[in-house]
């Protein structure tokens, strides 16, 4: 395959499953700019180690642990920086703009509770909700599939307690 065919490849291939991306996105960045300029970022990521895609896997399974990993190490570059400013860095609440079309309120109180869970957790959660076996959790995050059953309970009793409070 030449330089041009493999790069129409690509492109499709993240066009049609770009969704992981702004999923990603969403779910790791609370202000716009940041969002943008971590979706560029996960797009160059996609595109620099698309050479090492070899079809082991499902594209979206290989899209999902690329994105996720650029989101973590993006997110943790935040946090020492939050450090270095502030000596008790906090977590973002979902502004109303951002679920201004979910009028539901079980939404937004479900929305906040999954942004106070930590990186692992957010991902695991996110990839359950996009109905990902317990296989490609594993993965996708680079843990066990055991590892992910008992982290999907865990989550969930922590979600549950967050929204009987």
């Amino acid at each position: 395959m030449n330089n041009k065919q493999q790069e129409q490849l690509f492109v499709k291939q993240v066009t049609d499953s770009q969704g992981i991306i702004h999923k990603v996105c969403r779910m790791y960045c609370h202000n716009d700019e940041h969002r943008k300029d971590l979706f560029q970022e996960i797009l160059i990521q996609l595109w620099n180690s698309y050479a090492s895609f070899r079809g082991d896997s499902k594209f979206s399974t290989w899209m999902y642990r690329v994105a996720l990993n650029v989101a973590i190490q993006d997110f943790r570059k935040v946090k020492k920086e939050q450090k270095l400013f502030s000596s008790t860095p906090k977590f973002k609440e979902i502004s109303e703009e951002e679920i201004s079309s979910a009028d539901d309120d079980n939404l937004k109180l479900i929305h906040n509770a999954i942004s106070s869970l930590n990186k692992l957790e957010k991902a695991i959660i996110m990839l359950h909700f996009d109905n990902k076996s317990n296989e490609e959790i594993a993965s996708i995050t680079g843990i066990s599939q055991n590892y992910v059953r008992v982290k999907m309970n865990r989550i969930k009793a922590k979600l549950k307690k967050i929204l009987t409070h």
